[in-house]
């Protein structure tokens, strides 16, 4: 799929790869949903008032500053090792307004429920999202119901959408630079490989399980220390390798990533293996990727490793390789293997996991 025929071709269809998170998805978001969202003036204003894109959520100028954000969720199977569709649905929403530093107040809740399915099921779901609010101290305060015939929806969707208030500023891709160090917060790969494996009944001899969780406690506590960070973002669908090029991209920079350094559990490195796949291209949604400036990277870590969630963390790279950097690999991502060969770690291409989240 190349991004002329995504613009010009009208017959185009959309595939499950545009929904993968890796090329096709950056292809379907710039091509058309940008272009025909901001551009031929659709949007006016002054640079200040100008929305910024690629972020996980907008901050809006009110008089109090808040973000704002909206997500669907798809999974498939509905339940499965580690959480479920609600306690997904919200750890996903209260984690894009996270990354923001933005301290999430307030969600809702849309259900698009199939004929015939269980109230059962839907007691359990609806349970475990209101837990997951209740961990991060948002308030789940509006919400819809539909219910479609049966056979028209796969058992139950989830659009949640959120309102959290900005207590850490100046959070974003675009403050990206040379030197600053790459660090993730966790395991990789976690929930991808668990939801792969139950959907299609994969023996490992050790279990995956899901890294769902919500993430504002951890980031909260690295932010509200002084931590000096350029960007975090969470690394769901892409993995971390979608996150990391999207940021090369966005800020004109190169990625320098070191293979031997990346956390990864052995069931998910066994799974991998089995199926072909690279833990880094594999969704996580209790992990989070921050760019923090060097001088600031031990402190970072420390506060990281004291935090349940972030006890696996690890610095895994740096921005524009210390200053050796080639002119001609900026927006790129370079893997350097643990055998000392580089590699371009590009976008994921097609869609590895559907329904992953």
């Amino acid at each position: 799929m190349n991004s002329k025929k995504l613009n010009n071709d009208e017959d185009e269809k959309i595939l499950l790869s545009h929904g993968g998170g890796g090329k096709e998805t950056s292809q379907l978001i710039n091509n058309i949903l940008f272009k025909e969202l901001y551009g031929a003036g659709l949007y006016k204003g002054n640079a200040k008032n100008q929305i910024k894109l690629l972020e996980d959520a907008t901050i809006l100028n009110s008089p109090q500053k808040i973000a704002f954000t909206t997500d669907s969720f798809t999974v498939s199977p509905i339940f499965f090792k580690g959480g479920d569709i609600g306690k997904l649905s919200v750890a996903g929403t209260v984690n894009d307004l996270s990354v923001m530093g933005a301290k999430p107040l307030f969600l809702s809740l849309g259900l698009i429920i199939e004929e015939g399915f269980l109230t059962g099921d839907l007691k359990k779901i609806i349970n475990s999202a209101a837990q997951e609010a209740k961990k991060s101290g948002a308030r789940i305060v509006t919400g819809d119901t539909k219910v479609v015939p049966r056979g028209k929806a796969d058992g139950i969707f989830i659009n949640t959408s959120g309102i959290g208030e900005v207590l850490y500023g100046n959070i974003s891709v675009y403050n990206i630079a040379d030197g600053d160090v790459i660090i993730v917060s966790g395991d990789i790969g976690d929930h991808g490989s668990a939801i792969m494996s139950q959907r299609d009944g994969i023996d490992m001899d050790v279990e995956t399980e899901s890294d769902c969780a919500s993430l504002w406690d951890m980031i909260d506590a690295v932010l509200k220390r002084g931590v000096a960070v350029s960007a975090i973002r969470d690394a769901t669908r892409g993995g971390l390798a979608a996150v990391l090029n999207e940021w090369a991209a966005t800020a004109g920079v190169s990625i320098y990533i070191e293979e031997d350094k990346i956390p990864v559990r052995d069931s998910v490195k066994g799974f991998c293996e089995l199926l072909g796949f690279e833990p880094y291209q594999l969704a996580c949604e209790g992990t989070a990727v921050f760019a923090v400036k060097q001088e600031h990277a031990k402190k970072a870590l420390d506060i990281l490793k004291s935090h349940p969630l972030g006890k696996n963390a690890g610095a895994i790279g740096i921005v524009g390789g210390n200053g050796k950097d080639n002119n001609q690999l900026k927006g790129k991502v370079i893997l350097r293997g643990i055998y000392g060969i580089n590699k371009l770690l590009d976008y994921p291409s097609g869609e590895l996991l559907p329904r992953i989240c």
